[in-house]
């Protein structure tokens, strides 16, 4: 396990002194924290647990330095929350802070799911486990929807050896290795319940909450921006609707949905423009109409 240089952070004729300022500026944490502020729009709870979590490993860090007893913590978490609250993205991040501060090697994520780890005949799991644990050794795995490894009323399935493999590679090389799993928080509980194993070896629980409407509206506002595309007064109006009828409906998974539904919106748009004369703006190009968005299934529902 790398540690960073002592130079600018420690100096050991100030009697064993850490500059806890120097070893953040010396390791660059901010940046990833920087990042989810820019990319996430709300999640204010998560990244207060993601800023905890730094600063926690921070200092441990410095006690390592002045020769603290300092073994190496568990960093093995758990993401509950609905789909599209940025589960992943902030899992991407925390693998910036880890390699940044010396806990992973690499710092890359790995994202896979139940058929990424699970065989479907005998002989098949544990290659393939072994074969993304492989992948993803000195950096960031992260299973989503990991409640599906265990499905316990199927007696011939063989999620059990991967769960087998995974805890086994977790509590053995947890310095160059970090599990994120994620999931819906009730099956989460479950799955936790009947693996007690994994819920031993995680040491982070991170709740991700939905987001609100007006968050929902930035969201939508900045993901067009993100695409030089923009939403006229009417179609911001058309959009706030849309969100709170498509939040009734059954499959709504916040910024996903609002992904999606810009998305069709742009096609919409396209189609619209295709229909004219032939002739278009720049101004035309990039501004997405009310009549793209109410032309949406949800409102003839």
């Amino acid at each position: 396990m790398s540690v960073p240089g002592p130079a600018a952070a420690f100096d050991a004729a100030a009697g064993e002194v850490v500059d806890l300022t120097a070893l953040q500026a010396e390791t660059d944490i901010a940046a990833p924290i920087a990042e989810l502020d820019r990319d996430l729009i709300g999640l204010k709870p998560v990244k207060q647990r993601i800023r905890e979590i730094a600063a926690f490993l921070l200092v441990a860090r410095a006690r390592e330095q002045v020769g603290l007893a300092a073994g190496p913590p568990t960093l093995h978490m758990a993401f509950t929350g609905n789909p599209g609250t940025g589960k992943t993205t902030v899992a991407l991040r925390m693998a910036g802070i880890l390699h940044r501060l010396g806990y992973v090697r690499k710092g890359h994520l790995v994202s896979v799911t139940r058929d990424d780890l699970v065989g479907q005949y005998i002989g098949h799991t544990a290659p393939k486990t072994k074969d993304v644990l492989k992948r993803a050794m000195g950096g960031v795995l992260f299973i989503d929807e990991a409640y599906y490894l265990h499905r316990p009323e199927n007696e011939k399935d063989y999620g059990q050896e991967a769960i087998e493999i995974l805890l086994q590679v977790m509590e053995n090389q947890r310095e160059d290795l970090v599990v994120i799993l994620a999931g819906y928080r009730d099956r989460m509980e479950s799955f936790f319940a009947s693996n007690p194993g994994f819920r031993s070896r995680i040491a982070h629980h991170i709740d991700f909450p939905d987001y609100d409407a007006g968050e929902l509206i930035a969201i939508a506002e900045k993901l067009a921006s993100e695409s030089e595309y923009r939403l006229s007064p009417e179609a911001r109006e058309a959009m706030i609707d849309y969100i709170a009828r498509r939040r009734q409906q059954p499959g709504f998974a916040n910024a996903r949905s609002i992904r999606n539904a810009l998305d069709r919106a742009r096609l919409r748009q396209a189609m619209r423009l295709c229909a004219g004369n032939g002739v278009v703006s720049r101004d035309a190009l990039q501004t997405i109409e009310a009549e793209d968005i109410r032309a949406s299934r949800v409102f003839a529902a």
